[in-house]
């Protein structure tokens, strides 16, 4: 998992999905930042939300497994000249910290790399203080099985490290799992460039011919994964599932 992301660490941090204002808007929309709150980010990559949270409370702390992405994040903040955000490599599911130390978690599409997720949730349930917030947003597999099973063998192709997107029903149970209160939830479309993230993912030229048979016969029960052209190109529709969820 670790190689793959350090090849993917440039290119993740440039890409448009990272950077969508609408998913980036919806997740500070729920976390409801305050400015002298103490926030951490759980599987961080490039630091992008790090970055806009930081705007917004006292400190945030990020931490990801993979040592790249921890560059690329630390030489991004300090060229936005965020000096309140702190970056350092760890395991979420497994975080060396102690209980009840932030106001607030948030992690953003980490869940469908992780076996168990809700490994992750426990963590971030126990490194938040009573009455923070545990924001987590992922996108998101079908509830359909048929479906789920169609765009789960296209991401794995393309990406070895992607283990299962949840349904959003499977999602909210991650928290109530973890003995968090749900108190808001939201949907956002995510629209990629489809060449660029299968070139992002290092199974994708590989098993390119494989995809492509796969992607030319969807279910049609399939609603949460999806392939149009527009322009000349292709465009690959997802859906994020972004939930507040309050210890």
């Amino acid at each position: 998992m670790v190689g793959e992301f350090a090849r993917q660490a440039e290119t993740f941090a440039a890409s448009a999905v990272a950077h969508s204002p609408r998913a980036l808007n919806e997740l500070m929309r729920l976390a409801v930042p305050r400015g002298d709150q103490r926030w951490l980010e759980a599987a961080c990559g490039p630091g992008i939300v790090s970055r806009r949270l930081a705007s917004e409370v006292a400190s945030v702390h990020g931490v990801d497994l993979t040592p790249a992405m921890i560059e690329v994040a630390r030489r991004e903040g300090q060229a936005a000249g965020a000096d309140n955000v702190t970056f350092e490599v760890g395991d979420v599911t497994a975080l060396e910290l102690p209980d009840a130390s932030f106001d607030g978690v948030i992690t953003r599409f980490s869940l469908h790399h992780i076996p168990a997720p809700v490994r992750v949730i426990e963590e971030l349930a126990r490194i938040v203080r009573s009455g923070g917030s545990v924001v987590v947003a992922d996108h998101l597999a079908d509830a359909d099985g048929e479906a789920a099973a169609w765009s789960q063998e296209i991401e794995r192709l393309r990406d070895p490290t992607h283990w299962a997107c949840l349904s959003d029903s499977r999602m909210r149970r991650l928290g109530e799992g973890a003995h968090l209160t749900l108190e808001d939830e939201g949907l956002v479309g995510l629209e990629l460039d489809l060449e660029d993230w299968l070139d992002r993912g290092s199974g994708g030229a590989g098993a390119r011919a494989v995809i492509e048979r796969l992607l030319a016969d969807p279910p049609a029960s399939a609603q949460c994964f999806g392939v149009r052209e527009s322009d000349g190109r292709r465009i690959l529709s997802l859906r994020m599932w972004a939930g507040r969820w309050v210890r």
